[in-house]
């Protein structure tokens, strides 16, 4: 008899470099997909505003957080995603989380927020995302305990999960 294994302990967790950027990228055109599906551009076209939206967003990225903790997924060997999560000193900010389309709904990013949570219970501090009004994601967050804590504009809001709070004797 085989035993399964989880897909959990096939999870790891590797800095991002300069060799991941091609993969990086083609994330980034899965999660605009959707919305890039109802416009008029040419394949062209989309190739280039990803492209540029991609380097964009990945430079405002890398000058305005600390990067020693933006993270490829991985589950066996396989890049599944990004996790950039920057440490503040009265929060952990989850910079970015997504993940390629068939690892979606499949319980990981749960998973991957989980282990956040219990690092924000040792360091008693809330952990904080910025997540598009209409992002399907938003869901997740409520389920797993994040409360708006404010509108950023007029496309994201700030939510937030806050540690348990310790009593003291």
């Amino acid at each position: 008899m085989t035993e399964v294994v989880s897909w959990r302990e096939k999870i790891s967790l590797r800095r991002f470099k300069d060799d991941d950027l091609g993969f990086l990228e083609a994330l980034y055109a899965s999660i605009r997909e959707p919305e890039l599906a109802m416009s008029d551009f040419s394949d062209e076209e989309k190739q280039s505003f990803i492209k540029g939206q991609f380097t964009a967003q990945h430079s405002h990225y890398c000058n305005g957080y600390r990067t020693e903790h933006f993270y490829v997924i991985y589950v066996s060997e396989q890049r599944v995603g990004r996790l950039f999560v920057d440490y503040w000193d009265k929060e952990i900010r989850i910079v970015d989380i997504a993940l390629m389309p068939a690892f979606r709904q499949l319980g990981l990013g749960s998973y991957l927020l989980s282990n956040l949570f219990l690092e924000a219970e040792k360091l008693k501090v809330p952990v904080t995302i910025h997540v598009e009004r209409h992002n399907p994601a938003r869901r997740l967050y409520e389920r797993l305990g994040f409360e708006l804590k404010g509108a950023h504009d007029e496309v994201y809001l700030l939510m937030e999960w806050k540690p348990r709070e310790v009593s003291t004797i």
